[in-house]
């Protein structure tokens, strides 16, 4: 399939990194220049998260199998329902989930966990675009300091640097979808109107490539 016709394929993004990356900021104001759609991770609803953070091991299966559940059901409704807007922008995407699994599960959880993921990501729907947000760790450690959520404050720089690696991993061997890897230590979408210009400008030009880098500060792609 020819790029140009990708291209007008493109109506369901979402947008990928680790914790502290912008995934929801970028989404939510994409969603807004674009009348879209969204469709945000809900974390806040997890009964395990909090504790998880204070003790990773003991909490770990029950944080993953209630993000796997509940991602499940939110991505089920939207195949179920009728989207009347052009677009559909999200702050997650299914796949990620392993990620997580993987990291911090082993054993015979990890094993039911592949087994339960396995069936369930059948049924998904793929987005047309992934945009993976890239941050130095620093960044996302002041990220995560400034927006101050309860949940996070026990959030170790060890488990981010983990993270990290585990998200480049997961990218560096992702062919699912159509990519796009932004590196945005130089960016900043809410206060500089410019740098989400162009990023859109990026989305939706005609000889975009199936996978590509964008670094703002080398102005272009690589």
């Amino acid at each position: 399939m020819e790029n140009q016709n990708k291209q007008k394929e493109i109506r369901y993004i979402a947008i990928e990194g680790v914790i502290g990356a912008g995934k929801t900021t970028l989404a939510t104001l994409l969603s807004e220049r674009l009348n879209a759609d969204l469709v945000l991770e809900q974390f806040e609803i997890n009964p395990f998260l909090e504790k998880f953070y204070k003790d990773r091991r003991r909490y770990a299966f029950q944080t993953q199998i209630f993000f796997l559940v509940n991602r499940y059901i939110q991505q089920q409704n939207l195949l179920q329902s009728n989207l009347f807007k052009e677009y559909l922008v999200s702050d997650y995407i299914f796949e990620k989930d392993k990620i997580f699994a993987y990291l911090n599960l082993e054993g015979e959880e990890l094993k039911l966990y592949e087994t339960l993921a396995t069936q369930l990501e059948k049924n998904i729907l793929k987005p047309d675009l992934v945009i993976f947000l890239k941050a130095s760790v620093d960044k996302l450690m002041d990220n995560i300091r400034k927006r101050d959520r309860a949940f996070e404050r026990n959030i170790q720089r060890a488990y981010i640097e983990q993270l990290y690696e585990a998200y480049d991993h997961f990218f560096f061997a992702y062919k699912s979808t159509p990519l796009l890897i932004v590196n945005t230590n130089e960016l900043d979408f809410i206060n500089n109107k410019e740098d989400l210009d162009n990023l859109i400008n990026l989305i939706f030009r005609k000889d975009r490539a199936f996978i590509e880098y964008y670094s703002p500060k080398l102005k272009g792609f690589l």
